[in-house]
């Protein structure tokens, strides 16, 4: 099968606009081609003041080959003026149509597709990728039309006029082409791919780092305390260096190559000239000094649309890799829960590329409005079983139910209308307080929703600003703090009214005035439902009906807080660390 063109896959979110994109092709061509026009004109004239000098008064046709080479040559810009505005409505019609399926094609993927990749990768696949493409369509493309109708006018000029002096000047533009190439084959594309890699990698990096910073300044930690962020600098940092140390020999023979046309013509008007010079000979010689300039521009049009092509051929691939990743499959048989029970049967799962499973053969049931937690050592896998439940992605090996049906078999619309999800880093949107708790229901009227406010313990946040739940967060100096954040967050939840509650280290950042109100929120929100609890604060989960000990991917341990506490196993183990820790008070010991 033949391997669809880089233009044609762009063509495919162009659709009709694509003949702009031609059209902007041909007009920059002809644009091109009418440039060289004025140069014809110039000769004409150095032709006339060669012949009648001394007595230039006899020249009669200066004033029109020079107002006829201004005409041209305005005319050539008017024409490439409207190959850009052509170029550019397709263009940017491009780029929005990449965003728009890309979000789109997000939007159907797995909740646990994010975390894959990370959330800088990402914004910079949709986001710069799509830019490389308008910027390659807008003015690359057409430049590299009009870039290859220069030299093949310019070669008909050239040869033209004097065939002898034509050829001599291609000389170094051929040792320029062989030196381009060897800079921009293959070697190069592979490089441009790590050199992508790096800049994803530094991008993701920069993120998360950035979002770790209030831990960062808790406990007075340095960016090296980031290691893989300092790993992805010095990654970026070698790379760039040797790449520029290997490019610099051949990028100054090129250079030198592009340059020295007029070189090679003055040595050979010297070795020419040696038995006298004609009229004509010197015209030409002169005339060729003042157009070969073009050639040097024009390769380096060509090579950096080479380069750029690349860049565009990367992006392409990116956003395909995307595409590529598809949505988990909705059941042709779409059933109902009877209840809001569930129910893990010998579930395993492992990561994409994982060495080993995250979760191994876990089994275990949860009552209808049943109260549970999980706990355990990081790592052991708490979230990622939460998770299965929502469906962020399907068990390796097992089954997950809800009311006894197998949550593949329960359409994702209704799945996430049954199962709400409060992480310990809610986000909000940078939009009214009123639209961001919305989004749990979008139908919801304005008294629900400040009745969901006021159940999220929100009603202080509300009233330290002048417009209420109106006011926009992000904009204008309105930002919250982790916990009001969190608030307006459970507010969302509680609109929303799930029957299954995950709560996923919900208070982990919060200060203990937020966390008392976080908490009292929680107490409302989780009556009449199943709530499952993930939390490294014990004291959290000493309430619950059970606790499941989680440790290296499978449940341990599990009982009432008294039974785990006096089974003396990881659990108890836990709760005297986490008592020490709670007691311990900065300044010293106790005498």
């Amino acid at each position: 099968m033949k391997k669809q063109s880089d233009l044609n896959k762009l063509f495919q979110f162009a659709g009709k606009f694509k003949y702009l994109t031609m059209t902007s092709c041909v007009l920059s061509t002809a644009s091109a081609l009418v440039a060289l026009v004025p140069f014809v004109y110039i000769w004409k004239f150095i032709k006339e003041v060669l012949e009648v000098a001394p007595n230039f008064d006899q020249a009669v046709n200066l004033v029109h080959n020079g107002w006829m080479a201004v005409f041209f040559a305005v005319l050539s810009m008017v024409i490439y003026i409207v190959a850009l505005l052509c170029s550019h409505i397709a263009a940017f019609r491009v780029q929005s149509n990449i965003r728009s399926k890309a979000m789109h094609h997000i939007t159907t993927l797995p909740l646990g597709f994010m975390d894959g990749i990370g959330s800088g990768k990402m914004r910079k696949i949709v986001n710069e990728s799509s830019a490389a493409t308008e910027t390659f369509l807008a003015h690359q493309l057409p430049d590299t039309f009009g870039a290859i109708a220069t030299p093949v006018g310019l070669l008909c000029l050239l040869i033209y006029f004097d065939w002898k002096l034509g050829l001599l000047s291609l000389i170094p533009v051929l040792i320029a082409f062989f030196i381009m190439f060897t800079m921009t084959g293959s070697s190069m594309k592979n490089r441009m791919e790590q050199y992508q890699n790096s800049l994803d990698q530094m991008s993701n990096e920069a993120v998360e780092y950035v979002r770790g910073i209030p831990v960062v300044k808790t406990f007075g930690q340095s960016v090296f305390s980031f290691k893989r962020f300092k790993a992805a600098i010095e990654n970026y940092e070698k790379w760039v260096v040797a790449y520029t140390k290997e490019l610099r020999f051949p990028m100054l023979c090129y250079t030198t190559a592009i340059n020295g046309v007029f070189a090679v013509l003055i040595a050979a008007a010297l070795f020419i000239a040696k038995d006298g010079v004609t009229n004509t000979f010197l015209l030409n010689l002169i005339f060729y000094i003042i157009i070969t300039p073009i050639i040097t521009v024009t390769l380096n049009k060509i090579m950096y649309a080479s380069e750029n092509k690349m860049i565009v051929a990367d992006a392409l691939q990116r956003i395909e890799s995307v595409f590529g990743i598809q949505p988990l499959p909705e059941t042709a048989t779409p059933k109902k829960p009877k209840d809001n029970s569930i129910s893990i049967k010998e579930v395993s799962f492992r990561y994409k590329d994982a060495k080993r499973n995250v979760l191994e053969d876990i089994h275990l049931e949860i009552k209808s409005g049943e109260h549970i937690a999980f706990v355990g050592p990081s790592g052991g896998g708490k979230t990622t079983l939460a998770s299965l439940i929502a469906r962020f992605w399907d068990t390796t090996k097992g089954e997950v139910s809800i009311g006894g049906i197998n949550v593949k078999d329960i359409p994702k619309k209704e799945l996430m209308d049954i199962v709400s999800f409060v992480f310990q880093d809610s986000k909000l949107l940078k939009a009214s307080i009123f639209d961001n708790v919305r989004i749990g229901k979008p139908e919801a009227t304005r008294e629900e929703v400040l009745k969901a406010l006021h159940g999220a313990q929100c009603d202080d946040i509300i009233a330290k600003f002048p417009d209420g739940i109106d006011t926009v967060i992000g904009t204008k100096g309105v930002y919250l703090s982790g916990g009001e954040q969190q608030r307006i967050a459970i507010a969302r939840v509680m609109l929303k009214n799930a029957p299954i509650l995950i709560l996923d280290e919900a208070t982990a950042f919060a200060d203990p005035d937020n966390e008392a109100k976080v908490q009292k929120a929680f107490s409302l929100l989780s009556k009449g439902k199943t709530v499952i609890m993930i939390a490294h604060r014990l004291s959290t989960v000493t309430g619950v009906d059970r606790i499941f000990v989680l440790q290296d991917g499978k449940i341990c341990e599990y009982g009432k807080h008294e039974e785990l506490v006096e089974k003396s196993g990881l659990y108890a183990q836990m709760w005297q660390e986490y008592n020490r820790a709670a007691q311990w008070k900065v300044g010293g010991t106790n005498d």
